[in-house]
């Protein structure tokens, strides 16, 4: 069964530096769809007509969500599962305002700078977009799952719970972006793990990690060590513990996380979450995994997916997980 079950939609925030990579990931389809040759005046027009209907449209429209549907048939995906982050919409602002730094210090305002740009949708519009695809996707071959990715902050469990509960998600990803407020994925953040301890640092991410687990609202657990990003690691022997009883924590709350690419295409890390290493003690506990590219644009999804699928073989791993309903069900893997 192939699968990819962290698939985004764009996200902004619509910078210059978003533009570039949006322009850079969507021109090829564009192109494509006009059948002019590359490089004359009359591609790069049609290109932008393109692009500014794609921007006026927005995400949540048939015109770009086709793309998605494209690219699943080409990479011979069965199921998708589509989330959006939580801090993509404007009901979820105080409880990010409360866990989050975002006051007048030059952090703070780099990271209330960035929900006032990115916290522009409603959920219930993005619920009810993907549910109305879902049947298209089916005639196409492809069951399409409708997510949620949750930030999970320890201590915010109430004001997260009705959107978690509430709603006809498919399944629920817990995840953590931050830690003590820093948006730590950020890369105009990036000097502050020069000031850090990075033993200290891996221990409270993982802290916070096992909280996730064990508050019971979420399905699985995306990027279970995304604190790497930029490349910041310990020595990963002073990990192994933390491994462990992440590990332990997940098979006594029955609880899944994947096998993400998303950092090996994306970012300086350049290696799949979780690590090798953090990859077999969780395999051996018997831990169960679902596969992830973390795509935010449609070019993107499935990528390295067949190379996740080999890693879990090599291990000995012989079943997926997919979700529906809040259900995980478990698969052959191909």
């Amino acid at each position: 069964m192939k699968i990819d079950y962290h698939v985004h939609l764009e996200e902004g925030p619509y910078n210059l530096s978003w533009l570039n990579k949006a322009n850079g990931k969507l021109a090829p389809i564009f192109l494509e769809k006009s059948g002019l040759i590359p490089g004359t005046k009359e591609a790069i027009i049609a290109h932008t007509e393109q692009f500014l209907r794609y921007l006026k449209e927005g995400p949540f429209t048939e015109n770009f969500f086709d793309h998605y549907l494209k690219s699943a048939k080409e990479k011979g995906l069965k199921q998708v599962g589509l989330v959006d982050h939580l801090y993509r919409f404007k009901e979820t602002r105080a409880y990010f305002d409360q866990f989050v730094i975002v006051d007048d210090t030059p952090l703070g305002k780099e990271q209330r700078y960035f929900f006032d740009t990115i916290m522009i949708e409603e959920m219930d519009v993005f619920i009810a977009f993907v549910q109305s695809q879902k049947e298209k996707w089916k005639q196409e071959g492809i069951e399409l799952r409708l997510g949620i990715e949750a930030d999970y902050f320890v201590g915010g469990e109430e004001m997260l719970r009705p959107w978690l509960e509430e709603k006809p998600w498919d399944f629920v990803i817990g995840s953590v972006h931050f830690n003590q407020g820093w948006g730590f994925d950020n890369p105009d953040t990036i000097d502050r793990y020069n000031d850090l301890d990075l033993l200290a640092l891996y221990k409270d991410h993982f802290h916070t990690v096992e909280k996730l687990i064990q508050s019971g609202l979420f399905d699985f657990v995306a990027h279970l060590d995304n604190l790497k990003v930029f490349n910041f690691r310990p020595n990963e022997d002073e990990l192994i513990s933390m491994y462990e009883k992440i590990g332990d924590l997940l098979m006594q709350h029955n609880m899944a996380t994947e096998l993400s690419t998303g950092l090996k295409y994306r970012y300086p890390i350049q290696e799949c979450c979780p690590s090798p290493t953090f990859l077999e003690v969780l395999v051996k506990k018997g831990v169960p995994f679902t596969l992830s590219s973390d795509a935010h644009f449609a070019v993107d999804l499935g990528m390295l997916i067949p190379e996740a699928v080999q890693q879990l073989k090599d291990l000995g791993v012989t079943e997926i997980a997919t979700f529906k309903n809040r259900k995980r069900i478990m698969l052959p893997i191909e």
